[in-house]
């Protein structure tokens, strides 16, 4: 059972439904909770009762977090939200994973306060799934912590690896320590601590050291570990640059007849090219670290993007990410001393 905000995101409850439409062809077996205005749902559900039929039950939530909503405001005032309620399924154990497009900040905040932590996690973190020249690399923290410690860091190398394994299917990912060089003298303290307990863990995972960013794109790890500031501005950079490359190309096949034809005739290869550039197809942003599986879609997403963020939600909670992730926080010596 996946829990639904169905009124977070700019969109609204039509991108949600309309999503729904494209999951429950994917994941035939899955059922969904949408918490919202019921009336405004149950009507868009009429419309397309032939393709969900009995696969989506739909709570009443009165209340709407607005994305402009500061995350201590909603957590004192939004209990009557779609959003708290959607969380609140999960926390109950009636759904096994939640989804929203709506304020990041709140989501968090709620996420927090009503399913807790995993034990030995200090803070939860935001991490997102890049594509590289390999295959996809998992980074994180992409937001929720401006500033980490070493323990704090390889908090995250553990659930990025469990993640990486349980829902990438990876044996033995490569984790790296996000650097301005690759060199061990190189870094602050936070990242020299946290690369010297993790040569000393007892991790399925392979442990490359330091990386730099140019790394991330190039596959040389499957998931790139670093604070919240950092993470995040190589994220927005990641995607700006994206949409870049995507303007330059559209712009040069525009040019004459024969960069037209030329496009033509490359459209499978340009077909390839746009998906793999496409933001939309990442998953959205994954809350790792709280009792329970949280997928934060972007508030801007449509209807194919909301999709893949509930595919990867259901791809979470099959894969048993925090039972990964408790298993292996075990496998961090206790006895290493941070520097």
């Amino acid at each position: 059972m996946v829990s639904i905000d169905a009124m977070g995101g700019d969109a609204g409850p039509s991108m949600v439904v309309a999503a729904l439409v494209r999951a429950v062809q994917r994941h035939p077996a899955v059922k969904y909770i949408l918490h919202g205005d019921e009336t405004a749902l149950n009507e868009l559900l009429r419309k397309r009762k032939f393709k969900l039929g009995a696969r989506v039950t739909v709570r009443h939530a009165p209340g709407r977090v607005s994305m402009e909503e500061k995350p201590s405001y909603a957590l004192r005032r939004g209990r009557d939200s779609s959003m708290w309620r959607a969380i609140e399924s999960v926390k109950t154990g009636e759904a096994e994973a939640v989804v929203s497009a709506g304020n990041t900040g709140a989501l968090m905040a709620m996420s927090m306060y009503q399913l807790g932590l995993i034990d030995g996690i200090t803070r939860p973190a935001i991490a997102s799934v890049w594509p590289n020249r390999r295959a996809q690399t998992v980074v994180l923290d992409c937001g929720a912590n401006i500033e980490c410690d070493a323990e704090q860091l390889v908090d995250f190398a553990v659930m990025g690896e469990a993640f990486a394994r349980a829902v990438l299917g990876l044996e033995r990912p490569r984790v790296g320590l996000l650097n301005v060089g690759s060199e061990d003298v190189k870094g602050h303290d936070a990242v020299k601590g946290a690369a010297q307990i993790l040569r000393a863990a007892n991790l399925p995972m392979e442990f490359c050291g330091f990386i730099e960013g140019n790394h991330i794109g190039e596959g040389v790890v499957d998931v790139a570990v670093t604070d919240g500031f950092t993470g995040n501005i190589a994220l927005k950079t990641a995607e700006g640059t994206a949409k870049l490359i995507s303007g330059y190309l559209r712009s040069a096949l525009k040019r004459s007849i024969l960069s037209r034809l030329g496009a033509v005739l490359a459209g499978g290869a340009l077909a390839m090219l746009r998906n793999k550039l496409d933001p939309r197809r990442a998953g959205g942003g994954l809350f790792l670290g709280l009792n329970g599986v949280v997928v934060k879609s972007h508030g801007g997403t449509d209807a194919l993007g909301f999709a893949y963020a509930i595919d990867t939600a259901i791809e979470m909670a099959l894969g048993g990410i925090n039972k990964s992730i408790v298993a292996d926080r075990a496998g961090v010596r206790p006895g290493v001393a941070v520097p």
